[in-house]
């Protein structure tokens, strides 16, 4: 390295030769800091995806080598890293455990359980979530679990905003327990076996028992000051419409002969600034939901559309529509007729007590159709449905055709979003859709049997169970115990041991290859791949020591526990900023070498840093399950430091007095 620049500084121009100030910090080091330095910033404003940012730092990387210390071979190496592939591994087990029903069982036995108290309730959420997370990936649990909690939190009059919190901290706090418990874990366990003084990762229990005592501390506080903490923003009594405020955005109109729109496709009406979407249209006592973009509106059609008042008196007087509550009263003083097969229960979106009302009317009318049309719009009803759709991590934040484009994947119309305590009801169509999004959409039943098989969104407001084969439970439940045993008894590394259970689960019948791959989060497994490099460039580069030392001699005063403390805090406000697979890659080498200077336990700090990146509770965008509780639980952004950061500092008590004690210092 030495060489190879004093041939590049031979070769400057005479200028740079006689520069006469000499930099403080070696060349190397310097563009490693530069490199770090842009990266942080596109993790925290995040213009593109985490895991585009991380693929570039890894090409970066390898294209300044000669200063970063990074060959081709090192820079793709995180693709092969035991880390990358036993992650990889992990999803595809936990989609075989969630394709047995298994999870479902336990939800079920949860909600008898629980009953109507809201002490049990959280009790049982956190009770669940929490352990299971340690041996099964949190985001499947926590997907799982939501459309549960939503349901039983709306029977019981529970406002579910105060279980969802719980439930993802309770999860992130549950991956303590093992090594296999989240990615970032495994991530520390793969830089601690490089880096550490002993040469060999964590074993898969090698710090369980701080993590019991984590978890346990971690429910005691979610039980009693947290439960008081969290707030009820969403009131379980409120049908989706009134959560999302539709009241005064969707309605009914009835579309005359000498209206323009007859004979238009509903695509067309989506014309110049007209804000309004027609989501359904009832012809004949049938409702239509499907195709509806292709299909062509017909005098004396319904169409139920979404509007703001002023767009809706704009069309009603420029294209002779009119709404069907003034129809239906002009009906009841027989000055006007209902459009044939008017079938009121339709309208769903309408407050009960106004469908009440009309009753009567409706079945006037909806017996002349007699008793097959009457099946008909039964049918019809039971096929179309409002239902709320939560946004997973995935390609929503790189798609620039935002809600249209979704509309036009899967068939639906898009009504409203929620966005945390935000609800965004007009121009949806300019809208770019983000992870954590809670989408108010009008489906058909074939539709939404599409929607709960795809990894990307969780239908929130699902109270139907999917059929899975329960015999296989046995099975799958076999090799995730083989997996664990093996790796515990080392027999065979985790990797490995994980690995092989996947090919079970394949030979087995539990999951097909498509399946698995659907499993994945890919996202994660380019993440991890692009900034484990980093940690080779920390190292090469001697930024790791560089940093350590200045830390060291900036904190003189501070006793090596206190020291530990920082450490533990300071990873954790990190996490918050970028991911936590990141801020393990950045923080473990300083932490090592911070430790080998004040000559105490490195392992402990590897520890304080791994248990902080795991656990980062102060935002919703620290961690993939608390985006995923954010739009369904309706919170604003600071709700999570509320209930968080009390518990932040909690366990940046427990933790490092329990490292201190478990392990010494």
């Amino acid at each position: 390295m030495t060489n190879g620049l004093h041939t590049l500084a031979l070769a400057a121009p005479a200028p740079l030769q006689q520069f006469p100030v000499a930099l403080p910090v070696s060349l190397d080091v310097f563009v490693v800091l530069a490199i770090v330095a842009v990266a942080l910033v596109l993790f925290v404003l995040q213009p593109v995806s985490i895991d585009t940012t991380a693929i570039a730092l890894m090409v970066t990387l390898i294209l300044l080598g000669p200063w970063t210390g990074v060959s081709p071979e090192e820079g793709v190496s995180g693709f092969s890293n035991p880390a990358t592939l036993t992650v990889l591994a992990m999803f595809v087990l936990s989609e075989g455990v969630r394709q047995t029903g298994v999870i479902q069982i336990l939800t079920q036995k949860m909600e008898s359980f629980a009953g109507d108290s809201e002490f049990r309730q959280l009790l049982a959420t956190v009770g669940l979530s929490g352990p299971s997370a340690g041996f099964v990936n949190n985001t499947p649990i926590v997907a799982v679990l939501i459309p549960a909690v939503t349901n039983l939190a709306r029977k019981t009059g529970t406002s579910p905003s105060k279980l969802l919190i719980p439930l993802s901290f309770a999860s992130m706090m549950g991956g303590t327990l093992t090594v296999i418990g989240t990615s970032t874990n495994l991530l520390a366990s793969d830089i601690w076996a490089q880096i550490g003084p002993t040469g060999e990762p964590f074993s898969l229990f090698e710090f369980t028992q701080l993590g019991v005592v984590v978890l346990a501390v971690g429910i005691v506080y979610l039980l009693t000051v947290g439960r008081y903490l969290t707030p009820a923003r969403i009131t379980a009594e409120e049908s989706p419409t009134d959560q999302f405020g539709m009241a005064d955005y969707l309605t009914d109109v009835v579309v005359h002969e000498d209206s323009e729109f007859v004979g238009s496709q509903v695509r067309e009406l989506r014309r110049g600034d007209l804000d309004l979407d027609v989501f359904q249209i009832v012809r004949n006592g049938r409702s239509i939901v499907s195709g509806l973009p292709s299909e062509r509106i017909r005098a004396g059609d319904v169409l139920s559309v979404r509007a703001s008042q002023e767009t809706l008196e704009q069309v009603i007087e420029d294209e002779h529509l009119v709404l069907l509550p003034e129809l239906r009263d002009a009906a009841a003083d027989e000055d006007e007729s209902l459009p044939e097969g008017f079938v009121p229960t339709h309208h769903a979106w309408n407050q009960p007590s106004a469908a009440a009302d009309d009753t009567g009317a409706a079945a006037d009318t909806a017996e002349e159709d007699g008793a097959d049309g009457e099946e008909e719009a039964d049918d019809t009803e039971a096929a179309t449905s409002l239902t709320e759709i939560v946004l997973l991590s995935g390609p929503w934040s790189n798609r620039r055709d935002g809600v249209v484009g979704f509309e036009r994947e899967f068939g639906v119309t898009v009504l409203a979003i929620r966005r945390g305590n935000e609800v965004i009801r007009q121009r949806l169509r300019d809208v770019n859709l983000r992870a954590g999004d809670v989408l108010l959409v009008q489906t058909s039943a074939d539709v939404l049997d599409r929607l709960r098989a795809d990894t990307n969104v969780v239908v929130s407001s699902d109270d139907r169970w999917e059929e899975f084969d329960r015999r296989q439970i046995p099975i799958a439940l076999g090799i995730v115990a083989g997996v664990v045993g093996l790796a515990a008894l080392d027999y065979l590394p985790i990797m490995v041991s994980a690995l092989a259970g996947v090919v079970a689960m394949l030979f087995s019948g539990i999951l097909r290859p498509a399946d698995a791959y659907e499993a994945v989060d890919w996202s994660v497994i380019f993440l991890l791949a692009g900034v484990i490099p980093l940690g080779i460039a920390f190292e090469a580069s001697g930024t790791a020591d560089l940093i350590a030392t200045g830390i060291v001699v900036g904190s003189t005063v501070l006793p090596p526990i206190a020291m530990l403390a920082a450490f533990y805090l300071g990873t954790a406000i990190i996490t918050e900023m970028v991911s936590n697979n990141a801020s393990i890659v950045l923080m473990l080498p300083i932490a090592v070498e911070v430790a080998g200077q004040l000559d105490v336990n490195a392992f402990a700090f590897a520890l304080a840093v791994t248990f902080a990146a795991s656990t980062p509770l102060l935002s919703p965008v620290g961690y993939q399950t608390n985006l995923m509780v954010y739009g369904p639980g309706g919170y604003k952004f600071t709700d999570f430091a509320r209930v968080g950061a009390p518990l932040q500092l909690i366990l940046t008590v427990v933790t490092t007095a329990g490292i201190v004690f478990f392990w010494g210092l």
